[in-house]
């Protein structure tokens, strides 16, 4: 989407919410109408014929999602025929009409698609969600990226479904229709570093095999284990890190344990063991650089500092691989 194209949605967007207005399910008259009238345009948005996912664009889902401007937000509501939407209710009923089947729950929506790597590289339909209550595991609010720093929600009881910025940081970024021309053995991380496999420097990389291999069981671009592997060791099955870490891709004895990988220094077993933890990895962190800082120095770390921790050897290190990526 161009800058022009985005400031047209947004001022069209904006346009509806004036003529919408705040609704409230206590409001008088007016407000009661203009309500009927958001629940018509619903109920019509329900009764369009549904879209093959593989036909469905970003702008797509925004434009869909916008027919429910001004509808209250009801805690529980998945269904507009009865009255409002919840976050997840609005996102699981908005990707439904396209045939696409969700999650009902925002955390569990979180962990739908493949991860994005950071807000500038989100695209119009992607998914922004927020772990904002100890209470909760995971994702507890929800909203549907519009472009241009704005997105969609359904708030919070008391307000109605509505066109805002992005308000901070996302802690998940979920991209849930595939990017044009995506191909199963890259589709597991989206658009976090993904290259054509004619430019990709695994046609020249001593373990490339072991990396598609690897690549395709679990999801995981193999682009980004030829990075982590040249970055840790060099492709050195036999390194061994002062602090102990072992192998092609430095698992330390501990990781590698809790990984089943019962022999390190075999290249097959670390990368296998790699993959699924750089897989569990971006699934938590929903960013490709904090996956990577939790790679190398652990998931309590990026969780303690909110974060990529401000230890140099990891910003150095994320820094590099992300270079390395074309992602820097």
């Amino acid at each position: 989407m161009s800058v022009a194209e985005a400031t047209s949605r947004i001022a069209h967007l904006q346009s509806q919410l004036s003529a919408l207005a705040p609704v409230g399910v206590a409001s008088a008259g007016g407000s009661a109408a203009a309500f009927a009238a958001s629940l018509s345009r619903a109920s019509a948005a329900a009764a369009a014929p549904s879209t093959a996912v593989g036909g469905t664009t970003g702008e797509q889902i925004v434009n869909e999602a916008e027919r429910y401007l001004g509808m209250p937000y009801v805690w529980g509501g998945d269904d507009p025929s009865e009255g409002g939407l919840d976050c997840s209710g609005l996102v699981q009923h908005v990707y439904e009409q396209f045939g696409i089947d969700l999650p009902r729950v925002s955390s569990d929506q979180a962990r739908a698609g493949t991860p994005v790597g950071s807000l500038a590289e989100a695209r119009p339909g992607d998914l922004l969600a927020w772990d904002s209550s100890s209470r909760n595991v995971g994702a507890d609010h929800i909203a549907i990226y519009v472009g241009d720093g704005m997105m969609i929600e359904a708030p919070r009881t008391g307000l109605d479904i509505r066109l805002v910025p992005v308000p901070s940081t996302p802690d998940y970024i979920r991209r849930i229709l595939p990017d044009a021309g995506a191909t199963p053995a890259l589709s597991g991380v989206g658009a976090v570093g993904a290259r054509s496999a004619a430019t990709s420097p695994l046609n020249e990389s001593p373990y490339g095999d072991l990396f598609r291999v690897a690549g395709e069981r679990y999801g995981i671009d193999p682009a980004l284990l030829d990075a982590v592997a040249k970055q840790e060791s060099a492709y050195d099955p036999r390194a061994v890190s002062p602090a102990g870490a072992q192998g092609l891709m430095q698992l330390m004895p501990g990781t590698a344990d809790g990984l089943g990988v019962t022999d390190p220094f075999d290249p097959t077993q670390a990368v296998d063991g790699a993959a699924r933890l750089l897989r569990d990895l971006l699934e938590r962190f929903g960013q490709l650089d904090l996956a990577l800082a939790g790679y190398n120095a652990g998931p309590g770390a990026v969780l303690r500092y909110g974060g990529v921790p401000p230890y140099p050897e990891t910003q150095n290190y994320v820094r590099s691989i992300m270079s390395d990526l074309g992602r820097g």
